[in-house]
């Protein structure tokens, strides 16, 4: 009788199983590592392609004017996107990169400082929706981590503890930008995390989204 009552439930799971399966095919095919027949890109490759981050509110910052160290400071980014600092009283900074918004700051501190050299370094990330990648499904903490520059999907499942027992990490998908402009990649989660093949770890980008299935059987 047990085992009667358990189909019902079983039935049910594989059910689900197969629904969340068919969505990550139905998203595509494109393979962002390697694939029979394909030529592997290059981590090099995609890398060159992958935008810097962009500062967002609420990241602190270290802002760091050389032989200036009164005009030094560490700094949070406001609500409402912008910075404070010495002999700088409101600039924006979200939507900037560190470099971009160095040079910015070196241009107003021209008028008192004789050629100044800024350095802005991110000390701690707490960055918007688009500035994050997010991991669903069949990750032991899925979670959304803030993009950091050179992340690749190896930093990323490192971070989310590794896939569940029950996942089917060679039928992950990650999915790339918004609207007409998203693309699908097929990720190949397995030969990374459980056969240390070195090819399927790719770079991600800001605002990348990897869903993991979870395995039928």
């Amino acid at each position: 009788m047990k085992f009667l009552t358990a189909i019902p439930k079983l039935a049910g799971l594989i059910m689900v199983s197969l629904i969340f399966l068919s969505a990550c095919e139905g998203i595509g095919g494109n393979d962002l590592s390697y694939g029979d027949g394909q030529e592997p890109q290059s981590p090099d490759q995609l890398l060159a392609s992958t935008p810097e981050y962009l500062i967002g509110p609420l990241d602190q910052l270290q802002v760091f004017v050389w032989r200036a160290p009164e005009l030094s400071t560490d700094v949070v980014v406001r609500p409402d996107g912008r910075i404070s600092t010495p002999l700088v009283e409101d600039m924006l900074a979200a939507g900037k990169t560190p470099s971009a918004l160095a040079r910015d700051l070196e241009v107003v501190l021209a008028d008192f400082v004789r050629t100044p050299e800024v350095t802005v370094i991110v000390s701690q990330f707490s960055s918007t929706f688009d500035q994050q990648v997010r991991v669903l499904g069949e990750a032991q903490r899925p979670v959304a981590l803030p993009y950091q520059a050179g992340m690749t999907v190896l930093d990323v499942m490192v971070a989310v503890g590794g896939l569940t027992e029950f996942a089917a990490g060679n039928k992950a998908v990650l999915i790339r930008g918004r609207g007409s402009n998203r693309n699908s990649y097929r990720l190949k989660l397995d030969d990374l995390m459980r056969k240390a093949d070195v090819r399927a770890n790719v770079p991600v980008a800001p605002g990348d989204v990897i869903l993991i299935p979870e395995s039928i059987f």
